[in-house]
C-alpha cells in the first residue's frame, strides 16, 4: 500500500468511520533501494510461479501466482517505518509497527477475497469471451468484492464497538437495582 499510510486505522475514535484518501507523503520515506526489495521479491515470485506452471501446467503454477509477491516485502518495510517514527520522539516503536503492519495485513487479506473473485470471472468467463471483456470485469469483480468485504468488516465493527460501550454503562448483571427492589438485601443469609 504505497502512498496509504495506516495512521487513521491504527487510532481512530470510537464511532467514527474510516476515511480512505491517498497520501503520498509516505513516497518520500522510502529510500529507492526499498522499491528496488519490492520489485525484485515480486519479480523473482513471478519468475518461480511461471516456472512452476511450466513444470507441473497452469493450475498448479496458478496457486504460486496467488502467492503475495508484494506483499512480505511491504509489510516489513511498514513495521520499519512505524518503528523509527516513534523512536525519532524517544518512544518505543515495536508494537506501534507491528500494528501498521498488522492492519496492512488485515486489508491484503481483504483484498484476496477479492481476488479469488477476479480469478473465478477470468476462470468462468474466459473461454467464451474476449480477453479484455473478462479482465475489465474481473477488475470491476474484484474492486466490488474488495470493497464490499471492507465495509461489511467496518459495520460488524461498528456494532460491536456500540455494543461494548453499551456494555461498560451499564451495572454487573449480578446487582439488584435498588429501585426494583427496595430494602432487599443480597445476602441471603440474613433474611434466613
Amino acid at each position: 500500500m504505497v502512498g496509504l499510510r495506516p495512521r487513521s486505522l491504527v487510532r481512530r475514535a470510537e464511532g467514527s468511520r474510516v476515511k480512505i484518501k491517498l497520501d503520498t507523503s509516505g513516497l518520500e520515506q522510502s529510500r529507492w533501494y526499498e522499491y528496488l526489495v519490492r520489485f525484485a521479491f515480486g519479480g523473482v515470485v513471478t519468475a518461480l510461479a511461471g516456472l512452476i506452471a511450466k513444470r507441473f501446467g497452469p493450475e498448479i503454477g496458478g496457486l504460486f501466482l496467488a502467492f503475495p509477491a508484494i506483499f512480505p516485502a511491504t509489510a516489513t518495510l511498514i513495521e520499519k517505518h512505524e518503528k523509527q517514527k516513534k523512536e525519532r520522539v524517544g518512544k518505543s516503536g515495536t508494537e506501534r509497527g507491528r500494528t501498521a503492519a498488522g492492519i496492512d495485513a488485515a486489508g491484503a487479506a481483504m483484498g484476496s477475497i477479492g481476488l479469488a473473485a477476479f480469478a473465478l470471472v477470468v476462470w468462468l468467463r474466459l473461454p467464451a469471451s474476449r480477453m479484455s471483456i473478462v479482465l475489465i470485469g474481473a477488475t470491476l469483480a474484484w474492486f466490488v468484492t474488495s470493497v464490499s468485504v471492507w465495509e461489511f468488516r467496518e459495520t460488524i465493527w461498528r456494532h460491536a464497538r456500540r455494543g461494548r460501550l453499551k456494555a461498560s454503562n451499564r451495572p454487573p448483571h449480578n446487582a439488584i437495582h435498588p429501585a426494583v427492589h427496595p430494602g432487599r438485601s443480597t445476602n441471603r443469609r440474613s433474611h434466613e
